[in-house]
C-alpha cells in the first residue's frame, strides 16, 4: 500500500511518520495491494489539529474519514484510523455479502474497542418535494439560515443549475455544484 502524508502549518517529524506507518501497515491487509492512503494534516489557528485519511479503491468507491483533536496530533491520527478501520469493515462486509459466504473471512478490526456493529441496508422512508427557485448564492445562504437548516437545495442564478449549500462543521458554508 502506497501512502502519502502531507501537512499544512505543521512540520511532519520523522516521529509523526513514523506513529502512521506504524498504525496503517496493519491496515493494508485489508486493502488491495495497489491501495493508496492519502493521509493529510492540518493545525488550525485555535490549535485544533485536523486529520483526514482517503482511500480511493476503484469503481467509484473512496473510503474516507476525518478526526480532530485540540493540541493533539496523536489522538486525531488514532482516531482518525479507526473510523478508517470502521469505513474499510463495511466496505468488506458489503463485498462479501455479494460474493458467496465463504469469499472473506471474518476480520478482527485491529482498533476498534467495540464489538462491530451489523450494518442494515439504507432504505429510503420519507419523501419530500419542494419549489426550487433561482437564486443567487447569498440569497441561498440567507434563506438557509432563515429556515435554520443545515443544508438547501436552489437553482444558481448565475450558472442555471441546480447547486446545494450545506453548513460544515467548523461553522463555514459548502457548496456542492453538478460537473456536466
Amino acid at each position: 500500500m502506497k501512502m502519502n502524508l502531507t501537512a499544512r502549518n505543521m512540520v511532519i517529524t520523522p516521529a509523526i511518520t513514523e506513529r502512521v506507518e506504524k498504525k496503517t501497515r496493519a491496515m493494508s491487509r485489508y486493502l488491495p495491494q495497489n491501495a493508496e492512503m492519502n493521509i493529510r494534516m492540518r493545525k488550525e489557528k485555535s490549535g485544533l489539529r485536523i486529520v483526514e485519511i482517503t482511500v480511493p479503491l476503484g469503481n467509484n468507491v473512496i473510503l474516507r474519514s476525518e478526526a480532530s483533536a485540540e493540541d493533539n496530533l496523536f489522538l486525531a491520527i488514532d482516531q482518525a484510523l479507526v473510523k478508517m478501520e470502521k469505513q474499510i469493515h463495511r466496505h468488506r462486509t458489503k463485498l462479501s455479502k455479494r460474493l458467496r459466504e465463504d469469499a472473506f473471512e471474518p476480520a478482527v478490526p485491529e482498533y476498534l474497542d467495540e464489538e462491530p456493529v451489523e450494518e442494515t441496508e439504507s432504505k429510503i422512508v420519507r419523501r419530500k418535494t419542494f419549489p426550487v427557485r433561482p437564486m443567487s448564492e447569498e440569497d441561498a445562504a440567507i434563506q438557509m439560515e432563515l429556515l435554520g437548516h443545515s443544508f438547501f437545495a436552489f437553482m444558481n442564478i448565475d450558472t442555471n443549475s441546480i447547486c446545494v449549500l450545506y453548513a460544515r462543521k467548523d461553522g463555514t458554508l459548502g457548496l456542492l455544484e453538478p460537473e456536466v
